[in-house]
């Protein structure tokens, strides 16, 4: 167990979440100020549409403003974030880092077109361990074969779900919902944990790359299309023998039954697009050269694969999702209904908790060697070519005389923000009183983006957009833990943010 406490140094958990309270309810004086600062006077589009009036005046007095037309100028021409990138953050946001892990991994990955950063960031964590046991000096474990196993589970457990909400009518919201992106390609660190204790896994080498494990979209959509088929297929079987009178148990062994006929449909499907996996139980032989072009050989399954090389001290499954969420209580179990891969297999769980506690925790596994899987909003406030995270990147509300200043919480409610991408961090920079400053990030964009596929996140965007780390039992705090394995969690609804697939 970690022997840090769940409590930033210079707040107490009170506090915190005091400091959340606040910022979900609006101060008085604050509401009093905005409704003192609204117009009263009559609107000119009575009807709310916008009128030409609006149009003219509001031209009239932008035509008298000189950065305005400056704007129209530039703005017009080229990409508004390459135009309105600060100099000043790229100066001052440099990917030089006085913590890193002691032994760096490569090539840096590239999922291309697929939404499989998860399972980039789970196996660039993984090979960590594989590298330095046989010091190999570029090394990948196969993404596409955790991405096929993934796939078809995601495919049976949709159809699960279906068979059990068979009774709720087809336009109910969750079965609207869980029919949207049935079978994303995103997902989330206990999803990751389902694959590995159930499929092990294996090198890149004996289950390679396809054209639709790199681009996804294709595949994608040809079993949405089929699996939202039987999913009306084994809808109606279901209702139909409970409204004959058959019991609840018999209708879905029935309706099971059917199913797996129908999965072989979509096992038929990924095999001739993706390649038939090894079998988790099925021997294969892999050879390989090290750092020094020695020549090894290993055999085995790919559940051995995985319990020889994993990380004894710590273990995949020994690890859990550490998430900042500010619109409900800190210290708490948190799950998504609805939401998995494996049917019957390990559900998602977060412990929700303190910013300041998840940056505490980053910087304790970046000192112990230890690389941290995390889920953030990579899209918020970043540049994908200087490889640069930062609130302060482009200069919107200097051009525009605006402001941006929606709360972590409020973007949350207003759906402004989600945890959309998984990345590792490897390294961090702190001051002189151990506080981070920026944090070195191994994408899985290759290795034209940033600093040679690395990028940099400074503290202020990890305060801002980063929702997820993941920390071994032992490295995290001894009380969250306690919170992870005492269960009684509060079950968020399928459509929530935190049930956004990284």
């Amino acid at each position: 167990m970690g022997s840090s406490p769940s409590k930033p140094l210079k707040s107490t958990s009170t506090q915190q979440q005091q400091n959340a309270e606040s910022e979900k309810r609006p101060r008085v004086s604050e509401t009093t100020a905005a409704f003192s600062a609204l117009s009263m006077s009559t609107p000119t589009s009575a009807n709310g549409s916008i009128s030409l009036q609006n149009v003219t005046s509001w031209e009239a007095d932008i035509t008298q403003d000189p950065k305005a037309r400056l704007a129209r100028t530039v703005l017009s021409h080229t990409d508004i974030r390459d135009a309105l990138v600060s100099r000043k953050a790229i100066v001052t946001t440099t990917h030089t880092f006085n913590h890193e892990i002691d032994f760096k991994t490569g090539p840096i990955t590239n999922q291309r077109s697929s939404g499989r950063c998860w399972l980039f960031a789970t196996t660039n964590v993984l090979r960590y361990e594989v590298m330095k046991k046989l010091k190999l000096k570029e090394f990948q474990l196969s993404q596409s074969y955790l991405f096929f196993w993934d796939k078809l589970n995601k495919s049976n457990y949709y159809l699960e779900l279906m068979i059990e909400n068979a009774d709720l009518p087809v336009d109910d919201r969750v079965i609207n919902h869980l029919s949207g992106d049935l079978i994303s390609d995103g997902g989330q660190w206990d999803m990751a944990v389902n694959l590995l204790e159930t499929y092990g896994v294996v090198p890149q080498s004996v289950y390679p790359e396809s054209f639709h494990s790199s681009s996804s979209s294709p595949l994608n959509s040809l079993l949405k299309t089929r699996l939202r088929e039987d999913a009306l297929i084994l809808r109606k079987l279901t209702v139909d023998m409970k409204a004959a009178g058959l019991s609840a148990e018999t209708a879905v062994s029935a309706a099971r039954a059917e199913k797996e006929k129908l999965m072989k449909e979509i096992y038929t499907i990924m095999t001739a697009a993706l390649g038939v996996p090894p079998l988790p139980n099925a021997t294969f032989p892999w050879e390989y050269y090290d750092e020094n072009g020695k020549f090894g050989t290993w055999s085995g399954t790919p559940l051995e694969y995985y319990k020889t090389f994993a990380a004894k001290a710590y273990p995949a499954k020994d690890s859990f999702s550490l998430i900042n969420d500010p619109r409900n209580d800190y210290s708490q179990l948190i799950t998504i209904n609805k939401l998995g891969n494996i049917w019957g297999g390990r559900p998602v769980l977060y412990v929700n908790t303190d910013i300041e506690i998840m940056k505490a925790t980053v910087v304790k596994m970046v000192k112990a060697n230890v690389p941290v899987f995390f889920g953030c909003d990579v899209g918020q406030s970043s540049e994908r070519n200087l490889g640069l995270m930062d609130t302060t990147l482009f200069q919107y509300e200097d051009t525009f005389d605006i402001t941006l200043g929606l709360t972590k919480t409020q973007r949350l409610e207003i759906n402004e923000s989600a945890m959309t991408h998984a990345m590792v961090i490897s390294g961090v920079h702190l001051d002189a009183n151990g506080n981070p400053i920026r944090y070195k990030v191994e994408n899985s964009w290759g290795d034209a983006p940033g600093n040679k596929g690395y990028f940099v996140m400074t503290d202020d965007w990890f305060n801002e957009f980063v929702y997820q780390v993941v920390v071994p039992k032992s490295l995290a705090p001894k009380d969250l833990v306690a919170v992870f394995e005492g269960g009684n969690a509060k079950v968020l609804p399928p459509w929530d943010p935190m049930g956004t697939l990284a």
